[in-house]
């Protein structure tokens, strides 16, 4: 694949839905309501399903909830066809106040990295999927989740997979651990149809962690080595994965890993990024032998290997890199392995 040259490039092949994301639509029954939808992945995915939909020659409302703080985000939102309303979510009487919808996706949450007030962080990524739950009792769910409520495991044991015990490191991943259990709760109390997506770092060109490595690269700033190796995903792959898990849906919720295949070496990252960048790496931290990785065989096995593999993000990234300069105002803290938050 070509490198890609501009956001308008980036946000069209983000949205492109496959013929198995227009199949997914065809089969999925009522409209469509995204919850935190003005997020990174959120815009996107958004716009992958109303595009899916109209290929795939149906009428179906897509409809996406958010504060919508990046007023362009929700501009191509309008101009996509896709519906917006704008709600604080936290304002737990605005979710009466929102449409009903057969199938929700929740991708509302406090993210890794974010700094200070957890109580914020608990009360998004707990008290509000409750009340989601709730309301919503007779929907559809499909709830972004985390690997992250994962133990560290061995590098060379392939990642987690859905039938390792929860034992999650830190406040933020407590409280993602608290997201999943009150949809269990209400799951089982009314017979909700759930599915928890536990994603494992979700990227494109402008945030997560290989922009991370490859931006350190390029700036001479040294490279974190104490989380020896991570899992990746294309964001557009991870998008695809949760509209069409809408078919994994049951009670009690079934839980699906989503990253990419490769257990990646952050220290090999950095290398490659240098030899592409022209830049040599420097590294810092002891290389520990357990990371927070994520096996995603099950997802794989069901909905395929993705389109783009690690290698070619990676050049992506470079290319992005040279070409606009290093985005690296909001870094992911992967690298974190005590006070994780």
């Amino acid at each position: 694949m070509t490198p890609i040259q501009s956001e308008a490039e980036l946000e069209d092949l983000l949205s492109c839905p496959s013929a198995a994301d227009q199949a997914a639509l065809r089969d999925l029954e009522g409209d469509l309501l995204i919850l935190g939808a003005g997020g990174k992945m959120g815009p996107s995915l958004a716009r992958r399903a109303r595009r899916a939909a109209d290929q795939a020659g149906i009428s179906k409302r897509i409809v996406a909830v958010s504060r919508f703080s990046d007023a362009a985000a929700e501009k191509l939102l309008w101009e996509s066809g896709v519906e917006t309303i704008h709600a604080d979510l936290l304002d737990f009487d605005n979710l009466g106040e929102l449409p009903d919808a057969r199938n929700v996706i929740f991708m509302a949450g406090r993210k890794f990295g974010s700094a200070g007030a957890p109580h914020l962080t608990w009360g998004t990524n707990a008290a509000l999927p409750a009340r989601v739950a709730e309301r919503y009792r007779h929907s559809k769910i499909v709830a972004f989740s985390s690997g992250n409520v994962y133990p560290f495991v061995p590098v060379a044991g392939g990642g987690a997979t859905e039938e390792t015990a929860p034992a999650p490191v830190g406040e933020y991943a407590q409280s993602v651990l608290a997201r999943e259990r009150l949809f269990e709760f209400f799951s089982e109390r009314y017979g909700t149809r759930v599915c928890l997506l536990r994603l494992n770092y979700a990227i494109d060109l402008r945030y997560g962690v290989l922009l991370d490595i490859g931006s350190n690269v390029f700036a001479g700033r040294p490279v974190n080595v104490s989380m020896s190796h991570v899992n990746a995903i294309w964001q557009g792959d991870a998008n695809s994965v949760c509209l069409r898990s809408f078919s994994l849906c049951q009670s009690p919720p079934d839980v699906l890993n989503l990253t990419g295949p490769e257990v990646l070496a952050v220290r090999e990252i950095a290398l490659r990024f240098g030899a592409l960048l022209g830049r040599p790496p420097v590294f810092e931290g002891p290389e520990a032998d357990t990371a927070l990785l994520n096996n995603a065989g099950r997802c794989h096995r069901l909905f395929g290997y993705p389109s783009v593999p690690a290698g070619q993000l990676i050049e992506w990234i470079a290319h992005w890199i040279r070409t606009s300069g290093p985005t690296w105002n909001k870094p992911t803290h992967f690298e974190a392995r005590e006070g994780r938050f």
